[in-house]
């Protein structure tokens, strides 16, 4: 089991959280803090709460708050343990009143999609919305994470935007989430940015490769599965034991296409927590809905033969 005094910043393993729901819809409010215990025990430094795979956008801004406002409960037994939020919808004005409650319950930080209706605004435009985000509802000791992931959002923004809001706002605009699932874009951050940018990868499979281009962690929905097997990967890194790491690296290699080959991921997950772990079969918010019995039968297989048993 893991603990959180083992690391002191804002760094390393994050879950991107799935979003417990009862039968009739509902938030399990029971059911929420304890399985963010779960992924801290698992590993996990921290979760992002209404990501997409929380599906986040599926949400009413009540929803959410009830929803932020549960989570805080895992401080009580981990108050080590990190919260983010995802506040970013297509709406300005939301996204402002979104940010600023999450800032106000005390998370963390946030993490933002750009506008994603209007995939046909340019980057000027879309400065300017993040301009104004930033302005109106990040504090001055705010945290805020662009989540960059153009094959949910369709926009795909570029290093010189990223470098130009950063260079704007050094201290609010931290990092992004890298969930375009693209080596060279890894890459590239790492190469431009250096430490200079918070980067947090969305795809556990290039978390080495990311590691390896001074990432400061992940926010994947593969640490709701095998959190340990990330973390030691995590650890030996930082450790600079080597062999351990590359040998993680291609067990993560491995892991990650079952996530993959099975969408959509909060589906899957819900469905195989169940199968691994002590939890409920999660409700899934529509317009998704829950995976077949043979279906995650054939996925926790998969799962099995790419990690082993993936529970610390």
């Amino acid at each position: 089991m893991w603990t959180m005094t083992q690391i002191n910043s804002f760094e390393g393993v994050f879950a991107a959280a799935i979003t417990p729901l009862l039968t009739d819809g509902k938030l399990d409010t029971e059911g929420l803090p304890v399985y963010l215990n779960f992924l801290a025990q698992q590993g996990c430094h921290g979760a992002l709460l209404l990501g997409t795979t929380g599906e986040g956008p599926s949400f009413s801004s009540e929803q959410r708050e009830v929803i932020l406002k549960t989570a805080l409960s895992v401080r009580q037994a981990h108050p080590d343990f990190h919260l983010l939020a995802g506040t970013g919808t297509p709406s300005l004005e939301e996204s402002i009143a979104l940010t600023k409650m999450a800032f106000s319950l005390g998370y963390d930080g946030v993490v933002v999609l750009p506008p994603y209706y209007y995939r046909g605004a340019n980057e000027e435009g879309l400065s300017q919305w993040f301009e104004q985000l930033i302005q109106r509802a990040v504090p001055a000791d705010g945290k805020l994470l662009l989540y960059h992931i153009p094959p949910m959002s369709g926009i795909s923004l570029s290093l010189s935007f990223i470098r130009k809001m950063k260079e704007k706002y050094p201290a609010k605009f931290w990092g992004l989430k890298d969930s375009s699932g693209e080596e060279n874009f890894c890459r590239q951050l790492g190469e431009h940015f250096g430490k200079d940018l918070a980067v947090f990868n969305g795809k556990d499979n290039l978390f080495p490769l990311a590691l390896k281009h001074q990432a400061s962690g992940c926010i994947t929905a593969g640490a709701n599965l095998f959190a340990s097997l990330l973390r030691r990967t995590w650890e030996a890194y930082q450790q600079g034991d080597g062999q351990t790491f590359e040998q993680l690296s291609q067990i993560l290699h491995h892991a990650r296409p079952v996530i993959d080959q099975f969408p959509p991921a909060s589906a899957l997950i819900k469905g195989l927590l169940p199968r691994l772990a002590q939890f409920p079969r999660w409700k899934t918010e529509l317009p998704l809905l829950p995976l077949s019995e043979a279906t995650l039968d054939q996925a926790y297989q998969l799962l099995i033969q790419a990690c082993g048993n993936p529970i610390a």
